[in-house]
């Protein structure tokens, strides 16, 4: 199985038709702490941090790692979505050895509800279906997350199970390149 190593990262940035998808930089340290000190973010991913911790720990520039995109608005960072190999050892896989690309992402609340998430998802899929062409792509989320469920939806994720997990229901889904918009 490939990983999203140097021969495939970073890719050059991914534009859409409203947002750009690129690696983080030093410029983006403050919108970083911001989304994982935010009380609306860390609902439903295990609360939020600190923000002197966060302020503390966070490199100059974060996220700087094969699989992780910045969604850039005019400039300035808006959120983030990754493409990560979901652990063996958790619970919902499509292949027997697991470790296959699991989609999340992460928007600052004043930009939800615009439809900039399902924009950059839609952007990271393609490009994953581009880079590694019939490998699967998954997604978890927490049943009581009604936009993720319906994010997921839209994005063409069909669900496979439902577990426990973190103390909450979880709706695990897949989507492949072959159900990619026209």
């Amino acid at each position: 199985m490939t990983e999203l190593g140097p021969a495939l990262w970073p890719p050059a940035p991914l534009k859409t038709e409203r947002l750009v998808l690129r690696e983080s930089e030093a410029r983006d340290r403050a919108a970083f702490i911001e989304l994982f000190a935010s009380p609306e973010v860390g609902t439903y991913v295990g609360g939020a941090r600190p923000r002197d911790e966060l302020d503390r720990a966070m490199p100059e520039v974060p996220g700087r790692r094969p699989g992780l995109f910045v969604v850039d608005l005019d400039g300035a960072m808006i959120g983030m979505v990754t493409l990560d190999r979901r652990a063996p050892e958790r619970p919902g896989h499509v292949r027997p050895e697991g470790r296959e690309a699991e989609l999340g992402y992460m928007f600052l609340p004043q930009v939800w509800g615009r439809g900039y998430a399902a924009e950059a998802c839609a952007a990271a899929l393609d490009w994953h279906a581009d880079a590694l062409p019939g490998e699967p792509v998954v997604l978890s989320t927490q049943t009581a997350n009604e936009r993720a469920m319906r994010l997921a939806a839209k994005l063409g994720f069909t669900e496979v199970d439902r577990f426990e997990e973190y103390g909450a229901e979880q709706w695990f889904g897949a989507w492949s390149a072959a159900k990619r918009r026209t």
